[in-house]
């Protein structure tokens, strides 16, 4: 197993305050990284990223950014202002898309220098080949590998990918390419997602962070299930 030791980011998908705050009170001594995604953001905006930022968490913004290169770019710098820590951008859309985003942080003065990491999504752990919306001869990870191989050149920072397809990306790429992988799952439960990895695995594999949320938020002890988490990266 490689030394390397990930970081875990807790996904917050939940649309209450009450228990998003609840959770991210007890989860913060066990980990200092914290998803707000879509649904999370869509239910709070903002406000949640500032109630964040006050326990000191670092905050992955998971909003899959995908437009014209213009309004991406103003998005970004919308996002700099909430002093996000990383941020998405789908990789469907394209290069000028990716690289406008990337002209946005570095023209972006923030308090600091505190610059967030850009991230491209390649295809959701959910999907596999016959979810796609176009014919594709090639498997899943030949598809990751490929906008992974375009995202490294566009200047972006790492890839959302699943622990099955980072082992490959981690050959092809520099070791300063994050790999950001979800659907992390310690056994056969697998619910929504299809291209899943216990910590261990994905570890191995090169991921830089592993984005875990069901098996931590519904679970009855959720400090007990990050626990389990970094002790089986840690102890493997």
């Amino acid at each position: 197993m490689s030394e390397h030791k990930p970081a875990v980011i807790v996904a917050l998908d939940v649309s209450e305050r009450n228990r998003a705050l609840h959770l991210a009170r007890i989860l913060r001594p066990a980990t200092d990284w914290i998803k707000v995604g879509l649904e999370l953001f869509t239910a709070l905006g903002p406000d949640i990223i500032s109630n964040l930022k006050e326990m000191k968490y670092r905050i992955f913004l998971d909003l899959k950014l995908m437009d014209i290169p213009n309004t991406v770019a103003r998005a970004v710098h919308n996002c700099m202002e909430m002093d996000v820590d990383m941020l998405t951008l789908h990789l469907l859309g394209g290069k000028r898309m990716a690289e406008a985003a990337i002209q946005a942080r570095k023209e972006k003065h923030v308090p600091g220098n505190h610059k967030p990491l850009l991230v491209g999504v390649t295809l959701l752990t959910s999907l596999e080949r016959t979810d796609l919306p176009w014919p594709e001869n090639r498997e899943l990870n030949l598809v990751v590998l490929d906008l992974a191989t375009k995202a490294r050149a566009w200047g972006l920072d790492g890839v959302v990918c699943s622990g099955l397809e980072a082992a490959q990306i981690n050959l092809e790429n520099e070791q300063d390419f994050c790999l950001v992988t979800p659907g992390i799952r310690h056994s056969e439960s697998a619910g929504d997602q299809k291209r899943t990895s216990t910590p261990a695995q994905a570890s191995t594999a090169g991921a830089t962070h592993l984005v875990v949320g069901r098996p931590v938020t519904d679970s009855p002890d959720p400090v007990k299930a990050i626990l389990d988490i970094k002790a089986e990266l840690y102890h493997t």
